[in-house]
């Protein structure tokens, strides 16, 4: 709860209304980093707002949901207050934020899938489940194009490559997998998603 308060705050509060002195508006992430592990609120503002839409994208394109996408991207927010001091500079800190951000992804599915089995059940039990709304239908093309036919695997890879442009030894990196197999799954989803893609050009 205290690091909910602390991230909502540093998301909410006025301070985070004001521009940021132009001295930490330029700096770096990892000076950023380092300066918001040692209680710099100000960095801690400047990581947020700068890498916002980076979480809420990679979150989106892992879930196919908007709304998910904003949950997880609150979430990763909250958890950066307590992780923070872990950011070491080893990697780019993108590179180690989008690693968060997978993991949050894992675990909302989780959460998300214990909570739809609760739902589904009572919902045959009471006879009130409702006929599917928009996200519902958003859902389900989603889920009917060909990255999300992927395995999970190769789609995190594609995400991580293709999508956010990150290198092959970088999602390596992030998924704790070799360079090596990020390759080979590129190579696998581009041999699964093109036929895909020339059967609706044909269309």
């Amino acid at each position: 709860m205290k690091a909910d308060r602390a991230a909502l705050g540093a998301m909410e509060s006025p301070a985070a209304c004001r521009p940021a002195p132009a001295s930490a508006a330029v700096a770096g992430d990892g000076d950023l980093a380092d300066r918001a592990a040692q209680g710099d609120r100000v960095a801690f503002e400047i990581l947020l707002r700068r890498h916002y839409q980076l979480m809420h994208r990679v979150a989106w394109r892992l879930t196919g949901s908007r709304a998910d996408a904003q949950d997880i991207a609150q979430e990763v927010c909250c958890t950066l207050v307590e992780k923070i001091g872990s950011f070491k500079g080893e990697a780019r800190f993108t590179t180690w934020l989008i690693g968060i951000v997978r993991n949050a992804c894992h675990d909302h599915h989780r959460r998300g899938s214990a909570m739809r089995r609760l739902r589904d059940h009572l919902s045959v039990v009471t006879g009130l489940q409702h006929p599917p709304d928009g996200r519902d239908l958003y859902r389900r093309s989603w889920l009917a194009s060909a990255l999300a036919q992927l395995q999970p695997a190769l789609r995190e890879t594609v995400v991580l490559v293709a999508g956010e442009g990150l290198s092959h030894a970088e999602a390596a990196l992030v998924l704790g997998v070799a360079e090596s197999t990020v390759s080979g799954r590129m190579h696998e989803a581009r041999r699964r998603v093109m036929p895909a893609q020339e059967d609706r050009d044909e269309c």
